[in-house]
């Protein structure tokens, strides 16, 4: 019981959160990203998930972290995205990570494609009223990229390993 809430409420949840916060502010808190890892272990061990299954989350997530700041340290992403995309490859692990990465990617692409294509155009007066919207259609404002890597992780859970290893506890 423990493990489906995790999975089917907590971590959707969490990544609804991150993604609105981005949205709005181009932040994601680290409370958020330390909430998620918290959250995946409650997950691993309600699953009775072996200490090798944990060091390949873990693995997973440490790869992510790398790969994460290395794109940060370019300026593709900013650091709160880093942490957020480490803290989805905890959950996810090695099985799942190629898949993730490459959703979000294109979800990333096809979200940086539709801001700068609607940047382009006048906001109506009923959209100019409000900060989070006017600071998103700046035109040098960044691309929340939250928004695509809670997108992307929501989109292959459930092809996840980690799905089959709740729905079989």
């Amino acid at each position: 019981m423990i493990a489906q809430f995790c999975l089917m409420f907590a971590l959707p949840a969490l990544l609804a959160v991150a993604a609105a916060y981005d949205l709005a502010t181009f932040t994601i808190p680290n409370l958020l990203s330390l909430v998620l890892a918290v959250a995946f272990a409650v997950f691993g061990f309600a699953i009775g998930l072996t200490p090798a299954g944990f060091s390949f989350h873990l693995l997973a997530g440490l790869i992510a972290l790398v790969v994460g700041f290395a794109l940060f340290a370019f300026g593709y992403i900013g650091g709160g995205d880093a942490k957020l995309f480490a803290a989805v490859a905890l959950w996810l692990g090695l099985r799942d990570l190629l898949a993730y990465a490459l959703a979000a990617s294109l979800l990333g692409g096809l979200l940086t494609l539709a801001l700068l294509a609607l940047r382009q155009w006048p906001l109506p007066a009923s959209l100019a009223r409000r900060d989070w919207i006017l600071k998103l259609h700046e035109k040098n404002s960044g691309i929340p990229y939250g928004v695509a890597l809670a997108s992307g992780a929501l989109l292959i859970l459930p092809h996840t390993e980690i799905l089959h290893l709740a729905a079989s506890v």
